[in-house]
């Protein structure tokens, strides 16, 4: 098992699935639970399969060495994404993302549409598996370019059924959840782990091998720091 992947899965994975499960709360708030659940147990289905299916004809087809070059071009660009949001949110030139808020607003959305049963699980569905897609595409290129599927969907499991459990509990919004700084490490980690085979695909030899992957993750840290204390100074001087 590899514990990087595992880890970064499971936090990906975990801020995903919490914003999906905003939607699926406010479905059941409004229309009952029982087309939200549907719709969930569909999504996660067609998700569960996408990852087995593409995945396996992935490694089948397409070369290591070429797939890790796909795959550090790719986690770099959702990486930095990421990192960019988080720094534009911790300065302070852009709004945290508030998920009560957000929960708010759907159940707004959903009182005034005045749909049945069938709209009700079909956006529940909707919900769960646009926020699974970014799930899906961290798993498979993770998961080839490690050469570690079961850690990635290891950690991507553990996020679900964390996520799944406290939503069931508490049936509220995973408000008190640190979700932004969650996004700002995913952020960190896939910019990370992106870099570095990106590397190895064009014959970087790195010198602590894997453990060149920490490394990588503090240097970006400390860039994303000096990032965010730039933007607050210009913020506080605007």
């Amino acid at each position: 098992m590899n514990v990087y992947v595992i880890v970064a899965a499971f936090l990906a994975a975990s801020v995903e699935f919490v914003e999906a499960l905003t939607i699926v709360l406010a479905v059941g708030t409004v229309r009952g639970f029982r087309p939200a659940m549907r719709g969930t147990f569909w999504a996660v289905l067609a998700l569960a399969a996408l990852i087995l299916i593409l995945g396996e004809g992935v490694l089948r087809i397409v070369p290591i060495d070429v797939l890790r070059g796909i795959i550090g071009a790719l986690l770099l660009l959702f990486g930095l994404k990421w990192l960019r949001k988080a720094v534009l949110r911790f300065s302070g030139k852009k709004s945290l993302h508030d998920e009560q808020q957000a929960y708010a607003k759907e159940i707004q959305r959903l009182q005034q549409s005045r749909g049945d049963a069938f709209e009700a699980q079909a956006t529940a569905f909707n919900g769960v598996f646009l926020e699974g897609l970014e799930v899906v595409v961290i798993v498979l290129t993770m998961g080839a370019g490690a050469n570690a599927y079961p850690s990635a969907i290891l950690g991507a499991l553990v996020g679900l059924v964390v996520v799944v459990s406290l939503g069931v509990a508490l049936r509220a919004p995973l408000a008190k959840v640190p979700e932004n700084v969650m996004k700002f490490v995913v952020g960190v980690m896939l910019t990370s782990f992106g870099t570095f085979w990106a590397g190895e695909s064009m014959g970087v030899h790195w010198p602590l091998a894997e453990g060149t992957i920490l490394l990588l993750i503090i240097g970006y840290l400390l860039i994303s720091a000096v990032l965010v204390s730039m933007l607050k100074k210009k913020v506080a001087t605007a």
